[in-house]
């Protein structure tokens, strides 16, 4: 075993041996480091005042990613190399490009939030030459200014795309080869375990040894990107013991692809999910987008979404529509289950002791079916649903309905299948008067509750019109669209 997390702090090596399990690294750069330009907004990932870069070697390449540090555990950087806002200027004071631009174009007010901006526009300026505006308002999703208005900031991106001195000037483009090599060095087939205030941290070097340490510890708290977890800590001051990290295993990193299906390990982040789930499943692209902002995107996994068995978790419902089937592993070996099987009650999943889950299969919609998701929610970006839908429809020679799946988050205690609904559609003729049959079903598969999001009555009109919307999409004109959305309304 090891006795210490190590990474990399800005230009530093870090060794760790005295590290609480939920000791996160905004209060470990501001408090213990008094890295100051990293701000707390709203310690739960969704302000962006605290974003930093965090590199890792993926393939023998060093890739950098944009994460809050507000919910970003010290316990999951071992390995890494963290960059705060003030590693970018120069050592004579010389702003970034990113910088200078933010000050020619007016970007910063108050200034609070300029930092995290900063990173934000330094991550994407690192990996994109000529970012298009709507590349710019991606990249920028997960950080909210009062002030601005966001146009200068824009401005800000654009104007710094364009100046790009010798790659000598950047500093982890001066310092590549030599962090990836300090990086290779942290990299060991041992164990570490950490303990504070008799509370354990453990980060398992293998798929394997995390399944013989759940056999030991079935109530060990997995953390993958911490995008829930994190909260967990933050707003409701959870007390986590033990915590094992998954974040750093390879092997919970594949994307395979295959004429039946995509098969994605399940601590695939979203972001790195992006463009195979987008190519595959332009649908299912699109609904990542609305996940989070970028920070987000970066660490959380699809694994985690699906395992914390939230019921407005924003992939279940897509997944389930898509048939898709999940891999739990144990010391014991591994299962299958249809995804929707997962789900049982509220707080309440399919997973025995010391199971985790390893993998999804997604399978490929054939080229007959049709298949949507509808998310709904308060914020077009960075917010949690209020419902989220998807469905999959085939349809046979004569215009009758042969495939039919129905999913939602949102509307009940799990993510849950709409079967009266499906009942109701099955081997009838696609058509409005069809369609409007079935909405009267959702009352026998959903009660919904009344929260902060929504009403009941909104989600179960909601709900209802997606599906209009839904056949519309399939098979309506534009004037049929037209007046059902007066009708709607």
């Amino acid at each position: 075993m090891t006795d210490s997390i190590r990474f990399i702090l800005n230009g530093e090596d870090v060794a760790l041996r005295d590290v609480h399990p939920t000791e996160t690294l905004l209060d470990f750069l501001r408090l213990k480091r008094r890295l100051t330009g990293t701000k707390e907004g709203c310690a739960e990932g969704d302000c962006g005042a605290c974003t930093v870069l965090v590199g890792r070697l993926v393939g023998g390449e060093l890739v950098y990613e944009t994460v809050n540090a507000c919910i970003r555990f010290v316990g999951s950087l071992h390995g890494t190399h963290v960059v705060t806002v003030e590693h970018l200027a120069a050592a004579d004071g010389t702003l970034h490009p990113v910088q200078q631009a933010m000050v020619d174009c007016h970007g910063s007010q108050c200034g609070f939030c300029t930092p995290g901006i900063v990173m934000s526009l330094y991550g994407l300026w690192m990996t994109n030459d000529n970012p298009s505006r709507p590349a710019i308002e991606r990249a920028l999703q997960g950080n909210l200014c009062r002030c601005t208005g966001y146009e200068p900031i824009v401005k800000a991106a654009e104007l710094a795309s364009r100046i790009r001195p010798s790659a000598l000037f950047d500093p982890l483009e001066r310092e590549r080869q030599d962090i990836c090599a300090r990086l290779f060095a942290l990299q060991t087939g041992d164990t570490i375990v950490l303990s504070k205030d008799g509370r354990r941290l453990i980060v398992p070097p293998s798929v394997a040894t995390l399944a013989d340490l759940l056999a030991e510890e079935p109530k060990a708290t997995i953390v993958a990107g911490a995008t829930d977890v994190g909260l967990w800590v933050t707003k409701q001051m959870r007390d986590l013991d033990p915590v094992i990290f998954i974040n750093h295993l390879s092997e919970l990193q594949s994307i395979d692809v295959s004429d039946a299906g995509i098969t994605i390990g399940a601590g695939v982040t979203y972001a790195r999910a992006f463009d195979t789930l987008a190519g595959e499943i332009p649908a299912f692209g699109a609904l990542i987008d609305r996940i989070g902002g970028q920070q987000v995107r970066n660490m959380g996994t699809i694994g985690g979404n699906i395992a914390n068995g939230s019921p407005i978790g924003d992939t279940p419902p897509a997944l389930i529509a898509l048939g898709a089937k999940l891999t739990l592993r144990s010391a014991s070996g591994t299962r299958e289950l249809p995804l929707e099987d997962y789900f049982i009650a509220y707080g309440k999943q399919d997973r025995k002791p010391g199971e985790f889950v390893e993998s999804i299969f997604v399978p490929r919609p054939a080229a007959n079916l049709r298949y949507a998701v509808y998310k709904i929610s308060k914020r077009r970006e960075e917010d949690i649903s209020a419902l989220c839908g998807a469905f999959l429809l085939g349809l046979n020679a004569d215009g009758k309905v042969e495939t039919i799946r129905i999913a939602f988050g949102g509307m009940a205690a799990t993510p849950k299948r709409a079967r009266a609904v499906e009942a109701a559609l099955f081997g009838k003729p696609w058509t409005e008067a069809t369609v409007a049959d079935a909405r009267t079903a959702f009352d026998e598969d959903y009660k919904p509750l009344t929260d902060w999001r929504a009403t009941a009555e909104y989600r179960q009109l909601t709900a209802k019109n997606l599906l209009t919307r839904f056949f519309l999409e399939t098979s309506g004109t534009p004037q049929e669209l037209k007046r059902f959305a007066v009708e709607e309304v």
